[in-house]
Order: C-alpha cells, then structure tokens, then sequence
C-alpha cells in the first residue's frame, strides 16, 4: 500500500493539497483548514475534510448528466490509508484560472458590488435590493483566481473572454448555471436555499470540459435553511458564515494582522453546520461515511 510520502507533493492551498499520482492522476487531500477574508485561521475544524471530501463526490455523482467531473475515486488502492476518506483520486486537467460564480442571491462581494454600482460583475440589477434578495433569475459572476493571502476579484465576461476565448467563456458560463439549477431544486426540496457557489473547470486530455476542484460543499457555497430566510439581514446558514461573523463581530480582529484562533464552541458550532449540511442535502447520516 502507499503512504503519502510516495507521492510528490505538487501544491498547497489554502484547504488541500495537491500530489502527483502518476501523469495521468492526481491525489487531492482535504484537510481541516478553514479560510476566511483570504486568510488560512489557525484553527482547524474537526472532521472538515472529511466532510468536504464526501459532499464533493456526492454532488459530482448527481451532476455527470451535466458535466463529466475529474473525479476517479474516493475509496481505491492508490489512495494512502493515512489519508483515506478526506481524499479523491482525480484525472490531470489544465484548469481555467477563472472562478465560475453562479449567484441565484444577493450576498458577500455581490452585495458589496450591487451596494457600489447597482450591477455584480457588469450583470445590472434591479434597485432596491437588500442583503438576501432573491434575483429575478440566476446569474454568471466570474472572478478572477487569486494566491492563498491575496483577494479575487469580480470580473465581467469580457475578462473570461479575453483569458479563454469567447466559445469558452460561453460555454463556462452555461455549465456554471446549469450546475447552479440542478443543485438549486435538489437543494429546495431539501428545504435549502443555494444562495450562490463557486466552481472550477478544466480540460481534460481530450480537450473536454471538465468540472475540477470540489463541488457545492459549504466552502464553495452559501447554503440558507429555507424556512428562516429574510431579506433584508444576514441569513442563518450551514456554511462557514458563522465563522466569519464571529471574526468580525465578536473577535476584535482588524483583518489587517493574522486572525486569532477560534474559540471551542464556534469551531463546534461550525462543524455541526458543516454535518447538518452534508446529512440533510445527502440523506446519509455523516458518521456512516466512509464505512
């Protein structure tokens, strides 16, 4: 069997690293590390990988009739038993370096944008919107991808055109909304709301289009319980939100200096976010995967 140690490691991120399996194959591991305004938190969160790994491979399951992903595995014999259940064993893609952001909502930079201009990433929007708002329908808010301390930013599609070319920038765009539509009704009858998420494409060998990274996991997305949304204020969510709220409301920290650690009962309170999300979008109890 291989150890971790067999394998070379190609990158660290600000949640996984990256190793190299063979040339065709990669090893990507979740760990328990949580971001937050484009900072790693010193304190990790019980069980994250774990979560985030089994979220990712549900949602890829769901979503093949959409989009090929780069997943080959989660449980195979080339995955280490040290890291065995918080990694996936993934196909090679040269990957696109644009975020695809599809927003059904209005909250975070979008806000901040809408709050500015009255528009998110060149997309106009209608007045008298408010921290929450449903939108009139889902829209493609590309960003562009930044190193682990630095900010992405929100750019227009012109942006994607000019990095991809214009096919491509079209056709990222309509995967990232009809990604965001299935995962939006599969969520709804859930009783979530899919506020908006984050996704990452490549090509594969091939030259297909590939959904890379993690999927619909709640650090990728904000996901709302349905039957407490109001517009109009934050809303009570099961992504790491809780986790930002008590940086900048009850931490004291200035964003400027390293974050402080986490005090038990928010890294408690997180994960159990974290869990309630992946039981009640999956239907699976958390502590029965993997067997």
């Amino acid at each position: 069997m291989p150890t971790l140690a067999d394998y070379p490691h190609l990158h660290t991120g600000k949640v996984r690293d990256l190793y190299a399996v063979d040339d065709e194959l990669l090893l990507v591991v979740a760990s328990d590390r949580i971001s937050a305004y484009d900072w790693v938190l010193p304190t990790p969160i019980t069980d994250k990988g774990r979560i985030l790994t089994a979220m990712s491979a549900w949602w890829f399951d769901r979503l093949a009739a959409i989009v090929h992903s780069h997943l080959v595995a989660v449980d195979d014999p080339r995955i280490p038993a040290e890291v065995r259940g918080r990694a996936m064993l993934v196909r090679r893609l040269a990957m696109f370096p644009i975020e695809c952001v599809a927003r059904g909502y209005l909250a975070g930079s979008g806000l901040v944008d809408y709050a500015e201009s009255g528009a998110v990433c060149g997309v106009p929007l209608p007045a008298g919107l408010v921290d929450g708002s449903r939108l009139p329908e889902p829209i493609f808010t590309p960003a562009t991808k930044a190193a682990v301390g630095e900010h992405d930013e929100n750019v227009g599609l012109d942006r994607v055109v000019d990095a991809v070319g214009a096919g491509t920038a079209t056709r990222l765009r309509e995967l990232t909304l009809a990604v965001y539509g299935t995962a939006r009704d599969l969520a709804a009858d859930r009783g979530i709301l899919l506020a908006d998420t984050k996704l990452e494409f490549g090509l594969d060998r091939s030259g297909t289009v590939v959904l890379g990274d993690e999927v619909l996991t709640p650090d990728s997305s904000r996901f709302w319980p349905a039957d407490q949304w109001r517009p109009g204020r934050s809303q009570p969510s099961y992504d790491k939100q809780y986790v930002r709220d008590w940086l900048v409301r009850d931490s004291g920290w200035d964003r400027v200096s390293a974050p402080p650690p986490l005090p038990a009962h928010v890294v408690e309170a997180t994960r159990s976010r974290y869990v309630e999300a992946y039981e009640l979008l999956t239907g699976l109890s958390f502590t029965r995967w993997p067997d």
